[in-house]
């Protein structure tokens, strides 16, 4: 039986990813589930680097709403001034 792996290790490189980088293996990730012929275990893998790399991309997209945000409301303020 095989031991339980979190992930963690295997999806490491993930933090380094930039969010183009994320989406398009995002993608592939995808596109291997919906083609299928992959064994249990292989499609479980892919399941957790898709959701991993799902979790970069939302985390690039948080970071950027947050910077238009800051930029909207600095905007605003020098309008005020």
């Amino acid at each position: 039986m095989p031991t339980k792996d979190t992930g963690e290790a295997k999806n490491a490189d993930i933090a380094s990813l930039s969010y183009e980088q994320a989406r398009e293996e995002l993608v592939a990730v995808v596109s291997q589930l919906e083609a299928g012929g992959t064994s249990l275990e292989q499609s479980l893998a892919l399941w957790e680097r898709g959701e991993a790399l799902a979790q970069r991309c939302e985390a690039w997209l948080a970071g950027a709403q947050e910077r238009i945000e800051q930029s909207r409301q600095a905007s605003a303020q020098n309008q005020e001034d």
